[in-house]
């Protein structure tokens, strides 16, 4: 990534940006043993970060300097005095700064964000994603996108330690992302696809699943990997089913994804009560979605309306929360 030096006798302006939330359509876990993956975009979760300039130099009447400052659900004050869990957003506004050679402006940043935390919903990278951006507009500066992804990776890094750009890609995205082998590309779609997604009001607990599969796998390689191999193919299955325009079949592979999660033992009561649900409501299909123990549902609807029963359902079977959001044609 390379940095841009400004002009800094421009005046800075407001600026705002938004991202959203993604979710893993098929390929949890199986990712981790360098099976194909394929990542959702949530696009009606979203996060919006807004900018604007405060005065640098000494505050007088308080005694105090002013610095950058955050106002969020987290943590509202100085950045420099925010605790750890924002960290993450204050590398946001640091590192896109530094990126442009600016080192005497100060910013107040406000975000809002409808992505919840630990729900395998990308929370940390749609929150980097909004917030760099947001900090690029309001210098009057567009991040191109290998820019803006090298920016979201650095904050993630702070967040998660060895990020694999799967969350900094999906909460960008227009499409669902395919991931294999570190390489990245869009999926074509040949039809509108409608997913509800589902909150248990659970956290999920991913470390404590990855590490539970991988003491599995060596107590019995061959069994695990014969899983995995079955969600990789389930993977690819799903991906012709998106360029094909086969909703039908993206839920049959959905439900048996969740399935293959299920005797990798990483759902939980929670998980497939909701999935119960969905299914109930008629869905086309349902799984859990990102590490599990926890965390969210994702089911696939056949229209708007459809979309609208199966979210009432959820709801009605204990979903904290709920999202709709549609890929392809919005018409």
């Amino acid at each position: 990534m390379t940095s841009t030096h400004l002009d800094t006798t421009t005046t800075p302006g407001n600026g705002s940006a938004s991202s959203h939330g993604k979710t893993i359509l098929i390929g949890e876990h199986a990712v981790v043993y360098g099976a194909p993956a394929l990542v959702l975009p949530v696009l009606d979760a979203r996060v919006v970060a807004t900018v604007s300039p405060v005065g640098a130099g000494a505050d007088e009447a308080a005694g105090t300097t002013v610095g950058h400052t955050l106002e969020s659900t987290v943590h509202t004050g100085p950045l420099d005095l925010a605790p750890a869990a924002v960290m993450p957003t204050v590398t946001a506004v640091t590192a896109t700064l530094r990126h442009f050679g600016v080192t005497d402006r100060h910013f107040h940043v406000r975000v809002d964000s409808e992505v919840p935390t630990a729900r395998g919903m990308g929370s940390s990278a749609a929150v980097a994603a909004a917030v760099t951006a947001a900090v690029a507009d309001a210098l009057g500066e567009t991040l191109d996108a290998e820019t803006h992804h090298d920016l979201i990776q650095e904050c993630e890094r702070v967040a998660h330690g060895r990020p694999s750009g799967l969350d900094a890609r999906g909460v960008v995205a227009a499409v669902p992302v395919w991931f294999e082998g570190g390489r990245i590309e869009p999926v074509a779609l040949g039809a509108r696809f409608t997913f509800v997604v589902a909150d248990t009001g659970i956290p999920g607990h991913t470390r404590q699943a990855v590490a539970a599969v991988r003491e599995r796998h060596d107590q019995d390689p061959a069994a695990v990997d014969g899983v995995i191999d079955r969600i990789g193919e389930l993977a690819r299955q799903a991906r012709g089913t998106l360029e094909a325009g086969d909703a039908q079949g993206l839920g049959v592979t959905m439900d048996a994804a969740h399935d293959l999660l299920s005797a990798l033992d990483v759902s939980s009561a929670d998980l497939d009560r909701l999935v119960d649900a969905a299914r109930a409501a008629d869905a086309l299909g349902a799984k859990l979605t990102g590490g599990g123990r926890g965390g969210c549902v994702l089911a696939l609807a056949a229209d708007d309306d459809h979309a609208d029963r199966i979210a009432a359902a959820l709801r009605g079977a204990g979903a904290a929360a709920t999202w709709t959001t549609t890929i392809g044609a919005r018409a």
